[in-house]
């Protein structure tokens, strides 16, 4: 019935959590019986990517969202080198199953700037590695606009997550970034954001990383996005 519902207000797919994998069952049901496709699965931290990147396949999606999250007891370098190691070790799977490992910005990660997250995506030398890049994300915690953060990741952002914490409806007001200004009402650019997109192609996935909630929420989202994004 939710994928249903999605798809009846003009969503092209969903994104399910790998912690919920009991209900691995019922999300394949759902896609079969709907033709809603989940087009990739969110496994956060958890160090289990080869495993995530079975479901995503299995349910017929093409992408897991990695956090690469920060040990505060490590260094820099530290962090780095530990998850180059879980990262490094699910490529073969990824490759093999064609699901990509796409890293998200957020504010938990040891990545804090674009420079830092393209560095770490490029040490791994494989196309199957990418930028999960989520716009809000960007604002709330570094010092790098939301811009500045797709101009450098470029070509590597595999999938976009949308959100604006600054929006007075789909946001959170009490967590926008004083001074930050948008061009939708809240704290996104993104007059901005299409343009370095649109050097670089991009063609994908973007999804709804805000709250829910029942049949009317869901359709305000829905145009919400297709005015920001412009579709």
């Amino acid at each position: 019935d939710k994928f249903k519902l999605l798809q009846d207000l003009g969503f092209d797919g969903v994104e399910v959590y790998t912690r919920n994998k009991d209900e691995q069952a019922a999300y394949r049901k759902a896609v079969d019986a709907t033709g809603f496709p989940v087009h990739g699965v969110i496994n956060a931290s958890d160090p289990d990517i080869v495993g995530a990147v079975k479901m995503a396949s299995d349910l017929g999606g093409n992408a897991v969202l990695v956090l690469a999250k920060e040990d505060a007891k490590l260094s820099y370098e530290e962090n780095f080198r530990n998850w180059q190691k879980l990262v490094r070790a699910a490529i073969p799977a990824a490759e093999k199953k064609r699901v990509k490992l796409l890293i998200e910005n957020v504010r938990a990660t040891f990545l804090k700037t674009a420079e830092g997250m393209a560095r770490f995506i490029d040490s791994f030398e494989t196309p199957w590695v990418g930028s999960y890049y989520d716009t809000g994300n960007t604002i709330t915690w570094t010092e790098q606009n939301a811009e500045h953060w797709a101009r450098v990741l470029g070509a590597r952002i595999g999938k976009i997550d949308i959100k604006d914490r600054g929006h007075k409806e789909f946001g959170d007001a009490k967590l926008a970034k004083p001074g930050a200004i948008g061009t939708d009402g809240g704290e996104v650019h993104w007059v901005n954001v299409r343009k370095e997109l649109a050097k670089i192609g991009f063609t994908g996935w973007a999804t709804a990383e805000v709250k829910g909630g029942d049949r009317k929420r869901l359709a305000g989202i829905a145009k919400w996005m297709d005015g920001v994004l412009r579709i």
